[in-house]
């Protein structure tokens, strides 16, 4: 192959690529969004493909270490109680038979509820809830490109270990979480917070051979291990570098194992790191395994229980909490968060606040009624600008950066992948999702066990 070069580009050569398939849907990313989107589709009959570019399923639920779902749970009538239903509860329930789910786990002064479990039952529990819906899955699979045919997509470039392919479909969802395909697209976005940081990312890990009895009475409470860090401080001044003020540390099924998020991951101008930034995020990675190393030090020296304990897994990438949201037919704020706000053309609920990891702390904005503590999904923030057969769903939907703080909790992903995935399923050959029937959708998602008031 001849390429033609100048001091800081090539200019590759145009070639034939092979065509991997054809499909009615295609979903990109194996996260909560991209799982519920692809199973929603296919269980309506849909021949659903599932781009993923690990050899897993779960995205920021596995390969960022998550290792619990937030925002399944919500106050309703002042009642704690599971809020998002749907193929969530499949895989929950997937999860609990292979020994890997934890129980409910509350925080925040009981304001907030997580459900933690076992990475390795999540992936495997994924694979059969895909493979249960006649799913079809492409793995280590990365979306390059797109094809465009005036405002649609006409095909999806991916990179694989056979080569350079491409896949054709009636309809593509975009589950990237960095909005990847939406942008290849021309689609229209917001990049972080809009003054060159976002939602700091956090490199997770689990810590093994805890001695649970003690460590449960230290730090059992949500807040104990932030008082240790404070006296730690005071003690001994300039000990500890802590990335930030303030921790999670909890421990999973097995209280001899617990998961931590500390870390915080700056640039070197000391902004949040871009994750669409290639070298940022190769810097990243080191920076986030650093600060393991050093906190760490803290846990085993300071906290009880922790003496003899040892790091058993770091995540396999950065987990990464914002970057692309597309400029949608609606944008969901932080002000709908805090205003319980409801939609005539609701898809599902998230119940989770907003959660905005700024330099050094978190903050945290919880809805002002405390009686319906959680708000609708609108169905127009899945609607890119500009192209008639693509929806984006997660993370990377249309969101301000405070809006985006809550809803991009898996909770709402799962919502927002279910509703993307049956609109999919629906749609009739030749509609642009923005002239879908709201009413119809609506009603094959609760026939399908989504909840929402209507």
């Amino acid at each position: 192959m001849s390429v033609s070069s100048s001091v800081n580009a090539i200019i590759e050569p145009a070639r034939t690529l092979p065509v991997y398939g054809e499909f009615d849907v295609v979903v990109i990313g194996g996260g909560p969004a991209g799982l519920a989107a692809s199973v929603s589709a296919a269980k309506r009959g849909a021949r659903t493909l599932l781009v993923e570019r690990y050899g897993f399923l779960g995205g920021m639920g596995t390969a960022g270490g998550v290792t619990n779902f937030a925002g399944l749970y919500g106050r309703e009538n002042g009642e704690m109680r599971q809020l998002v239903h749907g193929v969530v509860d499949d895989l929950l329930e997937r999860i609990d038979a292979l020994g890997g789910l934890n129980q409910p786990q509350d925080g925040m002064l009981g304001r907030i509820r997580v459900r933690s479990y076992d990475v390795s039952a999540y992936k495997c529990a994924a694979d059969q809830l895909l493979l249960s819906a006649s799913v079809q899955l492409l793995f280590h699979a990365w979306a390059a490109a797109v094809v465009m045919d005036g405002q649609s997509i006409a095909a999806l470039v991916v990179e694989t270990k056979s080569g350079r392919q491409a896949i054709r479909a009636h309809s593509f969802i975009d589950c990237s979480g960095d909005a990847d395909v939406a942008h290849f697209a021309g689609v229209p976005f917001e990049l972080g917070d809009g003054q060159g940081s976002a939602l700091f990312p956090s490199t997770m890990f689990r810590v093994g051979h805890v001695d649970a009895e003690p460590a449960l009475a230290a730090v059992g409470d949500f807040k104990a291990i932030n008082e240790l860090m404070l006296q730690s401080e005071a003690r001994h001044p300039g000990r500890y570098q802590f990335p930030r003020q303030g921790a999670i540390l909890r421990p999973q099924k097995n209280p001899a194992e617990w998961r931590a998020n500390v870390t915080q991951i700056r640039n070197a101008q000391g902004k949040a790191m871009d994750a669409t930034d290639a070298r940022q995020l190769s810097e990243g990675e080191l920076e986030g395994r650093r600060q393991i190393r050093e906190y760490f030090r803290f846990l085993k020296t300071e906290v009880p229980g922790f003496e003899q304990s040892a790091i058993v897994d770091i995540a396999a990438q950065v987990g990464i909490r914002e970057t692309r949201r597309i400029t949608g037919t609606y944008a969901l704020s932080g002000e709908d968060i805090l205003s319980s706000a409801r939609f005539d053309d609701v898809i599902g609920i998230n119940a989770w606040p907003m959660e905005m990891h700024v330099d050094g702390n978190i903050s945290w904005g919880f809805p002002r009624d405390e009686q319906r503590a959680f708000n609708d999904l609108p169905w127009r923030m899945l609607l890119p600008q500009q192209v008639s057969n693509l929806l984006v769903a997660g993370r990377c939907a249309s969101m301000t950066h405070e809006g985006q703080s809550a809803a991009r909790a898996s909770g709402g992903c799962f919502v927002m992948g279910q509703a993307a995935g049956t609109a999919a399923a629906l749609r009739a050959p030749g509609a642009a999702f923005a002239d879908t029937d709201v009413p119809r959708l609506q009603q094959a998602l609760l026939l399908d066990g989504a909840y929402f008031e209507h």
